[in-house]
């Protein structure tokens, strides 16, 4: 996801659904698990709490 976008026009994720889609189109991409909050946070803001508990099941 190499997307720059402006702090004020990034979208939020808080949904476990939406999470878990970005997380599914990182993987598809070839991203590792260590690299995809990175990648995420580059494009969204991420609900941390929710990222970690789509993550640990």
């Amino acid at each position: 996801m190499e997307h720059f976008v402006e702090d004020h026009q990034k979208r939020r994720l808080t949904e476990r659904v939406d999470i878990m889609t970005a997380i599914n189109i990182l993987r598809s991409q070839g991203y590792e698990q260590d690299e995809l909050i990175g990648e995420m946070t580059k494009v969204f803001y991420v609900d941390l709490d929710a990222y970690n508990e789509v993550v640990s099941t």
